[in-house]
């Protein structure tokens, strides 16, 4: 009598994600990066970022549509279901191999794009459409900085206290944002130990 397989045999390097994939993934992180440590809240610079980061979400989300089949919404369509499925699986030590993203990993991704979403809707709800002039000034652009400190513009009693639903939820989307990330990071650190698919080798901006 035989022993039986292993559930799945990984002796392949993995599988690098396609350009468009990539450019925005790794644009996002640098968006958010900026924005969370670089720019100053409400400032001019602060707010063209979120005009990029709104860009380069469409282009992902457009390519979700229409790019490769890994790429697409279908291929990591979420499904609580699945990642309970996929949860057995990991306290089983079985591992399997997926085309896109584990079942964990799409529900993941979908709701960072929710996130995302959020935070970029409240943001040109308060900020407005993006000017054609490029010296916009940060004074000009204070609006996101005010809206997002209610409890200031309560104190205060001025104009500002109109904006302040708004403001909140672009700062609670924004903190649950970053718990986000850091539970992707985590994620795809025991994935990789687990598997031994070197995820961030597979999404590396040089590798092709």
């Amino acid at each position: 009598m035989t022993a039986p397989a292993p559930a799945a045999t990984i002796d392949t390097p993995p599988r690098p994600w396609d350009p468009i994939v990539k450019i925005t993934h790794w644009t996002i992180v640098l968006a958010v990066l900026a924005n969370a440590l670089v720019t100053e809240e409400g400032s001019g610079p602060h707010i063209w970022v979120g005009y990029g980061l709104a860009a380069i979400l469409g282009l992902r989300l457009l390519w979700g549509l229409v790019g490769p089949t890994e790429a697409r919404f279908a291929a990591f369509w979420p499904s609580p279901r699945k990642a309970l499925s996929h949860i057995h699986d990991i306290r089983a030590g079985r591992v399997t191999q997926h085309a896109s993203h584990n079942p964990l990993g799409a529900l993941m991704v979908w709701a960072i794009w929710t996130c995302l979403l959020a935070i970029i809707a409240t943001g040109i709800a308060m900020a407005g459409p993006p000017s054609l002039d490029p010296t916009l000034r940060d004074d000009e652009a204070h609006v996101i900085g005010e809206a997002s400190a209610e409890h200031d513009a309560r104190e205060e009693g001025d104009e500002g206290e109109e904006e302040g639903p708004l403001g909140e939820v672009h700062e609670i989307a924004a903190n649950l944002l970053y718990v986000l990330i850091l539970l992707h990071l985590a994620g795809v650190i025991c994935e990789t130990r687990r598997s031994g698919r070197q995820v961030l080798v597979a999404m590396a901006p040089h590798r092709r």
